[in-house]
C-alpha cells in the first residue's frame, strides 16, 4: 500500500551505516509535522538508501515536504515494530514524473459507437394487425 503525506520537516536524525550479508547500506530518519484534522501530528519515516538519504538531504528542517512511503513491519524478539519507509520525497504541489503502472491484464476493448444511429422507433412504426385476444407472446 502506497500511501501520501504532506507536513513540515521537525527533526532529522543522524544518518546510519553499515555493512550487512547482502552488502553497504545507509538510514536516515526524519519526523514530519502535519495537520491531523484540528491538532498538528507527527510522524517518524526512515529514508533507506543511498538515494533516498540524498534527496533528504536537500530539504532543511523546517521544509515544507511531500513524502511518499509504504507501511511495513516487523517481528523481532516477539514484539513488533512498524516501519514508514520513505521511496520519494518532494516538494508540495511539484509535479511528480510517474511511470504508468503496468496492467496486470490486458484492458477490455471499449464498445464502438455505430456510424450513424437510427432515430428510435415510434408508436406509428409497430404493427396495427394484431386483435384483440390474440396473445403474441410465447408464455
Amino acid at each position: 500500500m502506497t500511501l501520501e503525506l504532506e507536513g513540515r520537516i521537525k527533526t532529522k536524525l543522524p544518518a546510519q551505516g553499515g555493512t550487512s550479508a547482502r552488502g553497504a547500506w545507509t538510514r536516515q530518519d526524519f519526523v514530519v509535522e502535519y495537520q491531523d484534522g484540528n491538532y498538528m501530528s507527527e510522524a517518524c519515516f526512515s529514508a533507506w538508501g543511498q538515494d533516498r538519504v540524498d534527496e533528504l538531504a536537500r530539504f532543511g528542517e523546517g521544509d515544507a515536504v511531500k513524502v511518499s512511503f509504504n507501511v511495513r513491519a516487523r517481528e523481532y524478539g516477539g514484539r513488533w515494530y512498524n516501519d514508514l519507509r520513505v521511496w520519494r520525497l518532494s516538494a508540495p504541489g511539484a509535479p511528480q514524473a510517474q511511470a504508468a503502472p503496468q496492467a496486470a491484464y490486458p484492458a477490455a476493448p471499449q464498445p464502438q459507437a455505430p456510424a450513424a444511429a437510427a432515430p428510435a422507433p415510434t408508436i406509428d412504426d409497430m404493427p396495427m394487425d394484431i386483435g384483440i385476444g390474440e396473445d403474441d407472446l410465447p408464455f
